[in-house]
């Protein structure tokens, strides 16, 4: 009788998961998180700090609504990873507030947890993993393997391919760094991404220079 009972509720609970209204919410909680991700995308490409500011705050409170709508949503999650990374880097670089830097964290992996071939995540987590000291998780070689694969399956990840490059310019292979910062600024510049053309001319103009400098010694 208690087993019938138990198969009865487990019935129950399959029928109420596959109603139109709760398709209707995973729909929901679909279209939130898309939003929530293009905010954050108009933020990077955006100039004016204040400007910045507000889509990335709006970003956050999409994502966190998609998310308590269905937190089986990876793209939630990364939405929300993307919106509270650059409050925290809008001034710079910075690990200021160690809480929210271990929510971003927490986003991060549930993406990957949820989804593991989500090529921005796999992007971010490896950027992460080669920039962040080893007590706060950095592996950087675990994160170059990651870099690797996501610019061999995604043709358009610039951020990857710029810290790839930097990877390699600390290891003295400057061609195929600046191979790569040329590569990552054309897409960059494709996609109207500020932040990336200003990273990326940078990193250019670092290790151009250099580059020549080396190549007349050879001479």
């Amino acid at each position: 009788m208690r087993n019938m009972m138990i198969w009865g509720l487990a019935t129950l609970l399959g029928v109420l998961s596959s109603t139109p209204g709760s398709a209707s919410v995973h729909e929901s909680a679909r279209k939130l998180s898309a939003k929530a991700q293009r905010e954050c995308d108009l933020g990077r490409r955006g100039q004016e700090r204040s400007i910045r500011l507000a889509h990335f705050e709006r970003s956050q409170s999409l994502a966190e609504q998609a998310i308590a709508l269905d937190d089986q949503q990876a793209n939630a999650h990364f939405a929300l990873f993307c919106s509270i990374g650059e409050q925290m880097r809008i001034d710079g670089e910075s690990l200021s507030s160690l809480p929210e830097f271990r929510r971003m964290m927490r986003e991060l992996d549930r993406t990957l947890e949820l989804n593991p071939g989500h090529l921005n995540a796999l992007s971010s987590k490896g950027t992460l993993l080669i920039r962040l000291p080893v007590l706060l998780g950095g592996d950087a070689g675990k994160g170059e393997q990651m870099l690797r694969r996501v610019i061999q399956r995604d043709p358009k990840a610039a951020s990857a391919r710029l810290t790839l490059a930097k990877t390699y310019a600390t290891r003295g292979d400057r061609q195929e760094a600046i191979t790569l910062a040329t590569r990552a600024l054309k897409i960059a510049q494709a996609e109207h991404s500020a932040d990336l053309i200003l990273e990326a001319r940078t990193t250019l103009r670092e290790l151009q220079p250099a580059h020549a400098r080396l190549t007349k010694a050879k001479r």
